[in-house]
């Protein structure tokens, strides 16, 4: 997993996107900051821009740097999912402009849990794009296997680690909360 990690992490810093084990399905990824590289997601998967993208944090505390106001509800609800889980929080800031949704400046975090995942986010120190690898419209593959070829060459490094993981994962639940602290189900 080291050597993983130290190589995603070298493309990561170079503005490229790797294909990667996350806490449910295999994901693309790139760094969140870095609009070129959100750009190339959007083009790898043919999928429009107007659909915003999951970002990937380490800890909840990494949130505050990239949402101006986090509802005291958030911290909450993230501390007590049992699940991987997603919250849109509105008010994004410090991103690529391009994995913010335009309608109400909103993004969605989850905090990782999974051991490659965390450790790269981690000595990454910034969001890391999570999208499901697959082109737009299709099924999102549950294992490493069910990954396009094409879609694999595209990225610009694929993480060894847990490619031959044989439990079919599942993507997160999603949960939108506003400003004034409302909690809206998105996806169970």
């Amino acid at each position: 997993m080291r050597e993983d990690i130290k190589a995603a992490l070298e493309v990561l810093r170079n503005g490229g996107v790797i294909l990667y084990p996350t806490d449910t399905v295999w994901g693309l990824g790139c760094d969140a900051t870095n609009a070129e590289a959100v750009q190339r997601i959007y083009d790898i998967k043919k999928r429009d821009d107007n659909k915003s993208m999951i970002l990937l944090v380490d800890h909840p505390g990494r949130i505050s740097g990239y949402i101006d106001e986090i509802p005291e509800i958030a911290y909450e609800v993230i501390d007590l999912a049992e699940s991987p889980l997603t919250v849109i929080l509105e008010g994004a800031r410090n991103l690529a402009s391009n994995v913010i949704n335009r309608d109400d400046q909103s993004v969605g975090f989850r905090v990782v849990k999974e051991s490659f995942c965390y450790n790269l986010i981690q000595q990454f120190k910034k969001p890391i794009v999570s999208t499901s690898a697959n082109y737009s419209g299709e099924p999102t593959p549950a294992l490493f296997v069910e990954i396009d070829p094409d879609l694999m060459l595209a990225a610009n490094y694929v993480v060894k680690y847990r490619q031959d993981d044989t439990l079919r994962a599942k993507p997160s639940g999603i949960i939108k909360i506003g400003k004034n602290g409302s909690v809206k189900v998105i996806r169970e």
